[in-house]
């Protein structure tokens, strides 16, 4: 009996002392994951891990697409319409200027144009108005100088397209030129007699206003020169005149392609 009681009182023991490790053991584990667990939400590390990481910002440069591209819109461009260049939105077109042969013929207006970027230049866009039946016209030519005042480029005699269908139409030069960016003059030379009030020409409606802020050899609508049937191959750009302009002869549009 004694024996039994013995056995008994040990194996209670050894259970007790077992029971009693593992609790200390589960405890301690416990205790270890609590020093590494995430804060709770309402302590004050809790907010920063749960923000969002922000999302990168939109580009707002226009690069085609939609969205945040669209806040570049410039407006119209010319290769909406097919074209490379132009003076002006031909939207804004809308006046339409003549002047006599007496006050134009055989004198060189030029317009300025700036291009942005290096195209092949092969036809000058001109908005006409109005024709005259009636009109004698002969050595009328649309071209093109440099910025220094050298002629690039030049149609030949243009008198039969002024002489029919009041559009906006292409006149070809002779000889296509490459056209680096930069500044530019599209000249206009008439000769003939005609109705001051029946060929007309689409422009802007700018005379005067045009040239604010500028001297010769910027000037941005000017004339040069008198008594020319044909453009010469170099002018003196400091010797532009805005004295016709001021009588009436508002700028043209023109295009290019």
């Amino acid at each position: 009996m004694r024996s039994r009681t013995r056995s008994r009182s040990r194996t209670r023991t050894r259970t007790n002392t077992v029971t009693t490790g593992l609790s200390a053991a589960l405890v301690a584990l416990l205790v270890l994951a609590g020093c590494t667990a995430a804060p709770p939400r309402n302590q004050p590390g809790a907010a920063a891990s749960a923000a969002p990481t922000p999302a990168p910002a939109q580009s707002s440069e226009s690069g085609g697409g939609n969205g945040a591209a669209t806040a570049g819109f410039e407006g119209p461009l010319p290769q909406d319409q097919n074209l490379l260049a132009w003076t002006g939105d031909p939207n804004d077109a809308g006046h339409v200027t003549a002047q006599s042969a007496a006050g134009v013929g055989g004198r060189i207006t030029l317009v300025r144009i700036v291009l942005r970027e290096r195209i092949t230049w092969s036809n000058i866009w001109l908005g006409l108005a109005g024709i005259d039946p009636n009109a004698q016209l002969a050595n009328c030519r649309l071209g093109v100088y440099s910025e220094g005042g050298t002629l690039l480029g030049t149609t030949p005699d243009v008198s039969p397209q002024l002489m029919t269908d009041a559009i906006a139409k292409p006149l070809a030069l002779e000889k296509p030129f490459t056209a680096e960016p930069g500044t530019y003059f599209i000249a206009l030379l008439l000769n003939g007699t005609w109705a001051t009030n029946a060929l007309t020409l689409k422009s802007t409606g700018a005379g005067i206003s045009v040239n604010a802020g500028l001297t010769p050899p910027k000037l941005r609508y000017s004339t040069i020169l008198t008594g020319q049937t044909s453009l010469p191959p170099q002018v003196n750009l400091a010797e532009q005149s805005n004295s016709t302009i001021n009588t009436g002869w508002a700028s043209q549009w023109y295009a290019v392609s």
